[in-house]
């Protein structure tokens, strides 16, 4: 295990509106803001054509291809997710969401694109004092949290 102690900063209460793409939204946010490091709570719909990260095609195998599923209609959704700085200290949202329609729900990582429906909700907790950044990591390449 590795670890980095922070503190909490500023807390925000955020709506983003419809046809909004999440991690492009929070991301954009995160730099006007000068937040560098954050813990998040969403809420609210997904839309038709949002697409997320499932798991990989193969659980073992390397390079890993991501499996993806592109949601048919829209969805309540449901999601936690971090806020650390890349190697340029350029903030990188890392959210995973659960999202359900009926009986069913599809979880996985937002990254390749969440599109609001309506309204999502966020709380974003900013973390102070925090060292953790993300760097490339091999042998897959993703962009992993190095705590300090």
């Amino acid at each position: 295990m590795k670890y980095t102690e922070a503190r909490l900063g500023r807390v925000f209460v955020i709506r983003i509106e419809d046809g909004e793409i999440v991690h492009e939204v929070i991301e954009e946010f995160a730099r006007n803001h000068q937040i560098s490091s954050a813990a998040l709570l969403i809420l609210g719909g997904a839309d038709a054509g949002s697409t997320l990260v499932v798991g990989p095609h193969e659980d073992r195998i390397l390079p890993v291809v991501p499996l993806t599923h592109i949601l048919a209609n829209a969805h309540e959704a449901t999601g936690t997710g971090t806020i650390f700085p890349d190697e340029q200290g350029a903030p990188l949202l890392h959210m995973h969401m659960a999202c359900g329609r009926g009986e069913e729900t599809i979880t996985g990582c937002i990254r390749s694109g969440i599109k609001v429906w309506r309204v999502m909700e966020v709380i974003l907790f900013e973390l102070l004092n925090a060292k953790a950044v993300r760097r490339p990591e091999p042998p897959t390449g993703f962009q992993l949290l190095q705590p300090g």
